[in-house]
């Protein structure tokens, strides 16, 4: 590898890390096309790259988002190097690019860093990374109970079992659920192991969600569960989970930025005079969709504040009040307009409100009042 010592100004390192090995493109000042090097990942290994530097405050390093996390750019800050994690998702990229590869990544990473053309993530603190993970938990143990449920459901529907005496989980179906029974040995024993998988999902569940409270009244995350606990179906664990997963509201310029982010916008695919919106993107994080999603099923229902919502929003700002109650009349208007009669499906209303949501509780927690 050719000298890495003795430029003046800064210098780019573009890395495509992968979980062992990292390539790094060298961009040096005056210079068009990067070194490149290979190392392993690794601390030792990444303080010996630095080390090649006589001084690490020259250097500019920068890698996408990622399986890894903060690791990188929490051992980079470390020592003194300005590091950045960048947006995959808003990296350019050519229309005739066709070839990907480890070391075509990491120099057009270098180039692209020099040129200011890459868009930064905001880095979470471990603290705010802890919390999220655990979050991110409690949704796994969430979806685990809801697949031990679909499983009891899909075995006795294939011996043509049906419950049709009311809503399903309800203690009518419980009773129901217990009084099955079976002739063949081995179909009474499949049924037993998948009955007693779904009392240890709820009692894991249970657990974790009581290690999840806690977190709702503690910093670093406490200011902003107690901002967002105003609105109308947003209880303290959706209101953690949004806490967590976002950690930087300001970092999205727009309400529409921030909706765009979460999903819940309409694909598009127009040319010319013709205008087609499909699906929503599913674009962000599936945990903040999903309980914007839970939260405006809320809004079915006449604004009102009364019961826990009013609990909730003793200590809020008048602001907050104001913005949470305008939040109210717009969103239960709108979910009525929508499913009113030969209007939307329920869940294109509900989705269509959620999107709303997301637009209120922005302007919320960047609000300076």
């Amino acid at each position: 590898m050719r000298s890495v010592t003795g430029s003046a100004g800064p210098i780019h390192l573009g890395m495509d890390t992968s979980r062992d090995a990292i390539v790094v493109g060298i961009l040096r000042p005056g210079e068009e096309t990067p070194i490149v090097d290979r190392i392993f990942n690794d601390e030792p290994s990444i303080r010996r790259l630095v080390g090649r530097f006589p001084d690490p405050g020259v250097l500019r390093v920068c890698y996408e988002a990622g399986f890894g996390g903060y690791a990188l750019h929490r051992l980079f800050s470390s020592m003194g190097v300005d590091c950045q994690v960048i947006a995959p998702a808003l990296v350019p990229k050519g229309a005739g690019e066709r070839v990907k590869t480890d070391r075509r990544d990491a120099i057009r990473l270098a180039r692209l860093h020099r040129a200011g053309e890459l868009t930064a993530i905001r880095v979470p603190s471990a603290a705010e990374e802890a919390v999220r993970d655990l979050v991110r938990a409690r949704a796994d143990l969430v979806e685990d109970r809801k697949r031990a449920k679909q499983r009891i459901v899909a075995m006795l529907l294939r011996q043509g079992r049906v419950f049709r005496e009311g809503a399903p989980w309800t203690a009518a179906h419980e009773r129901w659920l217990s009084a099955q029974r079976f002739d063949e040995p081995a179909l009474a024993a499949t049924y037993a192991h998948y009955r007693a998988g779904l009392p240890a999902r709820v009692a894991e569940l249970a657990a974790i969600e009581a290690e999840l409270w806690p977190w709702a009244h503690r910093e670093p995350l406490a200011g902003s569960v107690a901002r967002l606990v105003a609105y109308r179906g947003i209880g303290e664990l959706i209101a953690l989970t949004l806490a967590a997963e976002i950690v930087d509201w300001r970092r999205f310029p727009t309400a529409t930025a921030f909706m765009g982010f979460t999903g819940l916008t309409p694909s598009e695919y127009s040319s010319g005079t013709r205008i087609a919106r499909g699906h929503i993107t599913k674009a962000g994080p599936v945990g903040v969709r999903t309980v914007l999603i839970e939260a405006a099923w809320k809004y079915h229902y006449q604004p009102a504040i009364r019961g826990d919502l009013r609990k909730r929003q003793a200590g809020a700002s008048p602001a907050t009040l104001a913005r949470s109650l305008a939040a109210q009349h717009r969103l239960c208007g709108k979910f009525r307009r929508m499913s009113g009669p030969g209007g939307k499906p329920g869940t294109v209303t509900v989705v269509a409100v959620a999107r709303e949501l997301a637009g209120f509780i922005w302007a919320e927690m960047t609000s300076q009042d």
